[in-house]
């Protein structure tokens, strides 16, 4: 094997690497705005609280969804902060796969074949995960817009 074979061989779960950076910058875009609403409808929580102390949130309908879309955002933010963990873990172990190649072939040891399978398999289900996620947080935040246009 030449060279240039064993590094083509490398790169090739380097797509899986840039595959799942685009999947990261999006998903931690969602992630800040998210984070950036609880935060603003914390802050609006506070305030109202701050105003009324005895406030339950029944008597106001504004506080009650307030506090319903504070509670679903969490979920949502879960959602997303889990799917940013898979889809770094399935960078690593693509990381990993491009070693185990390389390391594999310059070395000639044969577990490093399953290892780099391994790996490769583990990576992809870290992203199977991470889309699972992503979806799941997309049905959430379609669930907060219509808490949040019920009170409209």
């Amino acid at each position: 094997m030449t060279s240039a074979d064993i590094i083509q061989t490398m790169l090739a779960p380097g797509l899986m690497i840039s595959a799942c950076g685009l999947l990261l910058l999006g998903m931690s875009n969602k992630y800040s705005v998210v984070l950036n609403r609880i935060r603003v409808l914390d802050e609006e929580k506070r305030v109202s609280l701050h105003d009324d102390p005895g406030r339950q949130g029944g008597e106001d309908p504004r506080f009650a969804c307030v506090l319903a879309q504070l509670s679903e955002l969490q979920i949502r933010a879960r959602f997303e902060r889990d799917a940013i963990v898979c889809y770094s873990g399935a960078v690593a172990f693509f990381v990993l796969t491009s070693l185990f190649i390389g390391f594999s072939v310059l070395g000639g040891i044969e577990v490093l074949g399953l290892l780099t399978i391994a790996s490769f398999l583990v990576g992809m289900l870290l992203v199977l995960a991470g889309v699972l996620l992503a979806g799941w947080e997309a049905v959430k935040g379609y669930r907060i817009i219509c808490l949040d246009m019920q009170d409209n």
